[in-house]
């Protein structure tokens, strides 16, 4: 016998956080981090036009490396990870998906967007009670995202078309896993319906 999981339903005030569509995730050909997203990378300019049009807040996220002793622990399980240095350009957010002034875009070494961050701060400052998590990658930072949201009390949806994986395997299970226990994944135009 299954769980038994409800819907979280609809917030107050939402939020987008776009998690690491950063040039070194969004372009394989210059990163070993990079996967061919053209279909998120569209899902999330058109959440961004929806957020800007109703002057809701937006945040980025990146992962950038200034120093060796940043993550230690998790660079050396996931090597690639080093790669992401400061003004290498790689953690440059996606030229299609550039922050417009006011956008906020937070540096972050671990997989999550609040682990050791003031996502959580700023996001209560603005009085936010849900958010959308978008990006990449599905079973790596926007699941850390996104279960951190759960456990920071933010009703949190992620949209399907909106998230992206290396792995397509680990994408659909990641999501599977996410819809059960922590935040309502939903389709696209489900997820942007719920936020009116």
């Amino acid at each position: 016998m299954g769980l038994e999981s409800r819907r979280i339903g609809r917030a107050s005030h939402y939020a987008l956080v776009v998690v690491d569509m950063s040039v070194g995730f969004t372009t394989p050909e210059k990163s070993p981090l990079g996967a061919k997203c053209d279909s998120v990378i569209a899902a999330n300019q058109r959440l961004l036009g929806i957020f800007r049009e109703q002057g809701w807040p937006v945040f980025f996220t990146t992962v950038a490396y200034s120093s060796p002793d940043q993550a230690r622990v998790f660079r050396e399980k996931l090597p690639p990870l080093n790669v992401l240095k400061v003004g290498s350009g790689l953690e440059e957010i996606d030229p299609q998906l550039a922050p417009e002034e006011g956008e906020p875009v937070i540096v972050k070494h671990w997989p999550s967007g609040f682990f050791k961050t003031d996502l959580d701060q700023r996001l209560r400052a603005a009085n936010i009670d849900g958010l959308v998590v978008t990006g990449l990658t599905t079973s790596g930072c926007v699941r850390a995202t996104a279960l951190d949201a759960l456990q920071c009390e933010y009703r949190t949806i992620v949209p399907v078309e909106a998230v992206g994986d290396r792995d397509q395997a680990a994408h659909e299970a990641n999501l599977k896993d996410l819809e059960l226990k922590y935040v309502d994944v939903l389709p696209l135009e489900e997820a942007i319906a719920t936020l009116f």
